[in-house]
C-alpha cells in the first residue's frame, strides 16, 4: 500500500445560530510562529488568530449558540469551499465540522425530548 502524499490546511472556525461568522486558514500563521521560535526570536505579534478571542466573544454572548472548531483539510480544500459548504448547506458543514474538528468552545443549543 503506498502512502498518501499531501498537505494538510488547518481552519479556525466559528459559528452561531445565524450562521457562519469567523474561519481562517492558520496553517501558515501556526509555521511562522514555529520557525521563528525555533529561531530563538519573539513571537510575531498578531501572527496568528488568537481563539481565545473568539471564545471571549462566544462567552460575552452565550443566546447566539456560538460553536468554536480547528479542524485539518487535505490541500486542494480552499477557505472558499468551506464558506460555499456553509452557504449552500450549513447543517451539514456544521455536522461534518464537529465529527472531523477539535472542539475549542460550543454553547450549542440542544432542543430537550420531553417524554409523557
Amino acid at each position: 500500500m503506498s502512502a498518501v502524499n499531501y498537505k494538510e490546511h488547518q481552519f479556525l472556525v466559528m459559528w452561531d445560530c445565524n450562521g457562519l461568522e469567523y474561519l481562517a486558514d492558520i496553517t501558515a500563521d501556526q509555521q511562522r510562529v514555529t520557525w521563528a521560535r525555533l529561531q530563538g526570536q519573539a513571537c510575531p505579534r498578531h501572527a496568528y488568530a488568537n481563539p481565545m478571542h473568539l471564545k471571549l466573544r462566544a462567552q460575552a454572548n452565550p443566546q447566539r449558540h456560538y460553536e468554536i472548531y480547528t479542524f485539518d483539510a487535505v490541500d486542494g480544500i480552499s477557505e472558499q469551499d468551506i464558506r460555499d459548504m456553509f452557504e449552500n448547506n450549513p447543517q451539514m458543514a456544521a455536522d461534518t465540522i464537529r465529527g472531523l474538528g477539535h472542539c475549542l468552545h460550543s454553547d450549542r443549543a440542544r432542543q430537550e425530548v420531553a417524554i409523557r
